[in-house]
């Protein structure tokens, strides 16, 4: 088994929404973190800084980091966008870039960029075939169900992308939905894993191996990252407290009441009746019990929170799923803290899972 990987990276809505110069403080704050052996810096989308620019300013002031979209969603760009886009990151980069995609889901799909909310699958499998495509450095001609190139009975033309061909751009998929989950195994790269425990792995992974099996693929370069907040502490009670805010906004906010991803996700892993509890008294308004609802259990299988030997118990578990790059996210105040933090988990990580110094 190779080393696993560490990352960390910046929330679609974290500081960067919070004052005019967060974002610049963020991006300040992440070029330190390789000094730790951080591996891999990713940048999310959501409705603050776009997935892109943050990491093409970082890459600028840290060479040798290797930088990823978690995630550009489908909706805001045309595939031959994307392609565009992550061929020039990769370029910049020397080659040190991951093109992290995902569907989003209703309330930002059809609140923020004008577009229905329809057949996924469908659009997720057509996006990738034509950015592959974009990548190989042939003419864009396709005709699916969503995309059309060029566009039939129009004055366009079929065109090949000005850049050089560079096919070995790795894509990763933030997907939850099992059929998502086979398309990932079948087309990407890697996963970009959330609602994950290491006791419920198969859940997922039963469902990668099936997608890849119908394309006859192998998945032994295949990554699966996983995002886990961290916190070492002698009384990690406070800690564990706090994150339970951020799982009831996953449970009950990160989607509307028909539709949760992750919500749903949670269920299927054995959390049936917290999830749909803690979604219910979301909904209403009524965050502060919503989160006293989420288990106590539920926060320690989805993180590296507790004393050293907890963390380090946790850390095995993560290697033994199949885990190959741990995103790490410090519960701490101050950039000193969440520096002190991470060099201390990265410690643990390198020390259980092999990853070098």
């Amino acid at each position: 088994m190779p080393p696993m990987k560490i990352s960390t990276g910046i929330g679609g809505t974290s500081r960067s929404s919070e004052e005019e110069s967060g974002l610049l403080k963020e991006l300040d704050f992440l070029g330190q973190v390789h000094k730790l052996g951080i591996d891999i810096v990713w940048a999310a989308e959501a409705w603050a800084a776009d997935g892109v620019s943050p990491l093409a300013f970082l890459a600028a002031r840290n060479p040798g980091m290797t930088f990823g979209t978690s995630i550009l969603q489908l909706s805001a760009r045309t595939p031959v966008v994307t392609a565009m886009t992550a061929m020039t990151m990769a370029t910049l980069t020397g080659n040190r870039f991951i093109l992290g995609l995902g569907v989003s889901g209703p309330q930002v799909v059809e609140g923020l960029h004008s577009q229905k909310f329809d057949n996924p699958l469908g659009r997720m499998r057509e996006y990738i075939d034509i950015v592959r495509l974009a990548f190989t450095g042939q003419k864009l001609q396709y005709q699916g169900r969503h995309y059309q190139l060029p566009v039939p009975g129009g004055e366009g033309k079929a065109i090949r992308l000005g850049q050089l061909p560079n096919p070995n751009i790795p894509i990763h998929l933030a997907t939850l939905g099992p059929k998502m989950l086979e398309l990932t195994g079948e087309l990407a790269d890697g996963w970009l894993g959330s609602s994950f425990t290491p006791e419920t792995a198969n859940v997922y992974f039963d469902r990668f191996r099936a997608g890849a099996a119908r394309a006859g693929r192998s998945l032994e370069n295949f990554d699966v990252k996983i995002a886990v907040p961290i916190g070492i502490a002698d009384d990690p009670e406070p800690i564990l407290q706090a994150q339970k805010t951020r799982l009831a906004f996953s449970l009950g906010g990160m989607g509307s009441a028909k539709t949760n991803f992750y919500n749903a996700a949670y269920r299927r892993i054995g959390y049936e009746d917290a999830a749909a509890e803690v979604q219910a008294l979301f909904v209403k308004g009524e965050r502060e019990a919503a989160a006293r609802r989420v288990p106590d259990e539920m926060v320690l299988r989805t993180s590296l929170i507790g004393t050293e030997s907890m963390v380090r118990e946790r850390i095995r578990k993560y290697r033994d799923a199949g885990v190959s790059i741990l995103h790490i996210s410090p519960a701490a105040d101050s950039n000193a803290g969440r520096l002190e933090q991470m060099g201390r988990v990265a410690e643990l990580i390198r020390q259980e899972c092999g990853a070098p110094a």
